[in-house]
């Protein structure tokens, strides 16, 4: 299934658009936008699908969603059952870019500046601090003028502090380094995005970042958190991901596409990353 663009206009008058959703179900399109999307699921259950993270939803989640980050919140079939008095209810959010651009490069707000860089990827919100964002949003709702701002700017806050997120989609998936400010690594990561479909070794790569490839393994690691190698399979799992939403394609292409040379290994690398077997998500997809 190809992302369509959708317009999430906010009027010219305003900052943000807050809709308070209520339907048989959510928007059953996979989409993108280039205003940040924040979402605060009230009720309704299904499979999120952010970038290549697929995922099940219910009452309760709250994910903020970055720029052109494709997305779709599919709910379970019963929902679209001619009969069904099943409801989908969320407060969704939009808010561009730049929303704030004077206000948010306070140093006091480096915290939520972080969390809008990590936005790019999905960030998914749970657990008992939920609660009290529920609260705030409901708040929000019911707000107008700088009041609106003044508890946006708090959601925010609580988010970027909250003790129970993570990261949804992965970097092969939205093509994106934004949060690395490696000016030594650029061409590495511009060559690894060029050629992940064939084999890269690490000599190569080294060599583009002018060191050995002890130290820049060691270098690499200490950046990341984690060794070329895994990340390389990152890059690759992300694409494949990919190829499976949009194109459909069988899992033995998939494999040799994103530069694997090995089926088993592809499957186990995949179940590692993605938690689940290729034939899993491709189940999924088709929920």
């Amino acid at each position: 299934m190809k992302a369509k663009l959708i317009g999430r206009y906010i009027d010219q008058n305003t900052s943000l658009s807050i809709q308070d959703y209520s339907s048989n179900y959510f928007l059953n399109v996979w989409h993108y936008h280039p205003e940040l999307e924040l979402d605060i699921i009230k009720t309704g259950t299904g499979t999120k699908f952010i970038g290549d993270s697929v995922e099940k939803f219910e009452p309760g989640d709250i994910v903020l969603i970055g720029k052109n980050l494709p997305h779709l919140w599919q709910n379970d079939k019963a929902y679209f059952d001619e009969k069904s008095t099943l409801k989908a209810d969320a407060v969704v959010i939009h808010f561009d870019q730049n929303f704030g651009s004077g206000l948010l490069n306070m140093p006091e707000m480096v915290e939520i500046n972080h969390l809008l860089k990590k936005a790019v990827l999905g960030v998914a919100f749970t657990g008992r601090s939920n609660e009290i964002i529920f609260k705030k949003v409901d708040e929000l709702v019911a707000s107008s003028g700088y009041e609106k701002i003044v508890l946006f700017v708090d959601i925010l806050g609580r988010l970027a502090k909250h003790s129970d997120c993570r990261v949804l989609s992965s970097p092969g998936f939205v093509d994106s380094f934004q949060d690395n400010n490696s000016e030594r690594m650029e061409p590495v990561y511009n060559y690894v995005m060029n050629h992940f479909k064939t084999e890269i070794k690490l000599e190569t790569v080294a060599n583009l970042a002018h060191m050995n490839p002890s130290s820049f393994s060691r270098y690499f690691s200490q950046l990341h958190k984690k060794t070329f190698t895994q990340f390389l399979n990152e890059i690759r799992i992300g694409y494949a991901s990919k190829l499976l939403i949009e194109n459909n394609c069988n899992i033995s292409t998939v494999c040799y596409e994103s530069g694997f040379r090995n089926i088993s290994n592809f499957n186990r690398l995949f179940k590692e990353i993605k938690k689940l077997t290729p034939s899993e998500y491709m189940r999924l997809l088709n929920v």
